[in-house]
């Protein structure tokens, strides 16, 4: 039986959310979570690309070799990081020199080749399509909830503001804006989603 729009978005978003459920695409997550601005850049970036790869991979399924299906998937998402790469390159130079090594990496995040070979290629364009959008809005979720952690804590900024009598109370935490303070923070994230999806956790 065919998904409905609501159960595609709850298992993209939720119950089988790329990052905390299938541990995918942790590289980006550890890379970019430093600062909320890249991390909202980033994730905008990878639900485009996940979106659009996953229609564009829909509409052509029936026409594609089976043979050589992987190179013609690899080529449509590096279409459409090309895009992403120089719409940010053009918009925000600053943030792109730190960002944009990743950007390039999103050719072989794992969720956007996943979800076009497991979903794309067998299913029509509009569930495609929220599949994708759904995929991108769960890594999103994740992302963005270990940057609203790490840059108040790291940096004493919200988006590059300065927090609330900051020099008052603030002590910086030098580690949340290295590599551990992103694996600390989204081990305990991974803890309590899965806690809340998978009661045996708790135990």
């Amino acid at each position: 039986m065919a998904e409905t729009s609501k159960s595609i978005f709850e298992k993209g978003i939720w119950a089988e959310n790329p990052v905390y459920r299938q541990v995918l695409g942790i590289c980006s997550a550890l890379a970019v979570t430093n600062m909320l601005t890249n991390t909202l850049l980033m994730c905008a970036g990878v639900i485009f690309t996940t979106a659009m790869s996953n229609l564009t991979v829909s509409i052509l399924r029936n026409y594609i070799p089976t043979r050589i299906r992987m190179m013609v998937q690899v080529l449509i998402i590096a279409s459409f990081v090309m895009m992403v790469d120089i719409m940010i390159r053009a918009t925000a130079p600053d943030i792109h020199r730190f960002i944009g090594p990743y950007v390039g990496l999103i050719i072989t995040n794992c969720i956007i080749m996943g979800r076009a070979e497991a979903f794309a290629s067998q299913n029509r364009p509009w569930p495609s399509l929220l599949d994708g959008l759904a995929t991108g809005l769960g890594y999103s979720f994740v992302l963005i909830a270990i940057a609203l952690v790490r840059e108040p804590l790291g940096f004493g900024t919200i988006l590059g503001y300065s927090l609330p009598a900051k020099d008052l109370w603030w002590q910086s935490w030098t580690i949340m804006i290295m590599p551990p303070g992103a694996f600390f923070t989204l081990g305990l994230l991974t803890w309590w989603a899965r806690a809340k999806t998978d009661p045996s956790v708790k135990e």
